[in-house]
């Protein structure tokens, strides 16, 4: 299927203070990232905390300039396209923060909040705008009588919800969904991952969710993208990435996830932390965690290549299983 969104080689480093008369160094976030979102199709982007996830949402969204590659959203090259160019796409791009508490304003009732983006983007009337707001809280459980309540009167749960509202106010069609339930308390989650996978399917969204969590993951994904220190270890279905993973980092990621069937122990188990992205290791840069690395991991850096039907890793090693 034609991807909606398609990302090549993306890059992103972000400039360090200079130090002396020494060379400048940078943080790569994100590097040489690439990947493919078909229209109705959910891939989901896991690591670690630090590992580039909501970079990568970002520049996809062009929230952030990049520092190399390119972004095709619909076809359109849009990677250095200007505001202007960009304003009639933002309609079809949108995103749902973390953070429910940091993502609406606190002086501006939900009614506004939801009625400001309609206007930004010049639809319909006042009156309109309101009918169309307490349709849309009416989709994701809440009622058109909370548009004129302010946000310090929700909880955590019926913000995140307020949030995903006023994303799919404008019609998008493909959504960022950065965490959208990390900061949620469990008995909450469910309830969210239920509404977002249903707007999606009903709506045929296009969507990059972005986890920490492999079982939100495992519900919400058709396809998994694993992100280390801003580069992609593997990538492919999502059945196959939590059955039968072939890169040892998703190996090790599975292995750490609380699980009530433990059986043997792991065949990995990630130890330390994620090394600085100011300072990732040559070659494979998870190589310094990888019980199996060899003395040429330090000297090449792995592209990713096929191991399956739509199902690719970088790794050098095929000998291992697990």
């Amino acid at each position: 299927m034609t991807a909606l969104i398609e990302v090549a080689g993306l890059a992103k480093h972000f400039p360090l203070p200079r130090r002396g008369f020494g060379p400048r160094g940078a943080v790569r976030a994100v590097d040489g990232v690439s990947f493919r979102v078909a229209p109705g199709e959910v891939l989901g982007l896991v690591g670690e905390s630090g590992s580039g996830k909501s970079t990568v949402g970002r520049l996809a969204l062009r929230l952030l300039d990049p520092t190399a590659g390119r972004v095709r959203f619909d076809g359109q090259d849009i990677t250095t396209a200007s505001l202007r160019a960009l304003r009639p796409l933002r309609r079809s791009m949108q995103m749902v923060f973390q953070d429910p508490y940091a993502s609406l304003n606190p002086r501006r009732s939900v009614g506004e909040a939801i009625g400001e983006v309609l206007r930004l983007h010049g639809i319909g009337t006042r009156s309109e705008r309101r009918d169309r707001a307490g349709a849309l809280l009416a989709k994701v459980g809440l009622s058109a009588a909370d548009l004129g309540r302010m946000p310090r009167e929700f909880s955590g749960g019926q913000r995140q919800r307020i949030a995903i509202a006023r994303a799919l106010a404008v019609e998008p069609r493909f959504l960022v969904a950065d965490e959208p339930v990390s900061a949620l308390d469990v008995s909450v989650q469910a309830g969210i991952l239920a509404l977002l996978r249903g707007l999606q399917a009903e709506l045929s969204l296009a969507m990059l969710f972005i986890s920490h969590d492999l079982s939100v993951v495992e519900v919400m994904a058709d396809r998994v993208m694993v992100l280390y220190l801003g580069r992609v270890m593997e990538v492919g279905p999502t059945r196959t990435m939590f059955t039968a993973p072939r890169h040892p980092y998703t190996a090790g990621l599975l292995a750490a996830a609380p699980r009530l069937d433990r059986g043997a122990a792991p065949a990995v188990v990630l130890r330390d932390e994620i090394p600085s992205p100011a300072d990732p290791p040559s070659g494979c840069v998870f190589r310094t965690r990888c019980p199996f690395a060899l003395a040429d991991c330090a000297a090449t850096v792995p592209e990713p290549r096929t191991v399956g039907p739509d199902h690719q890793m970088a790794c050098i090693r095929d000998d291992v299983t697990f």
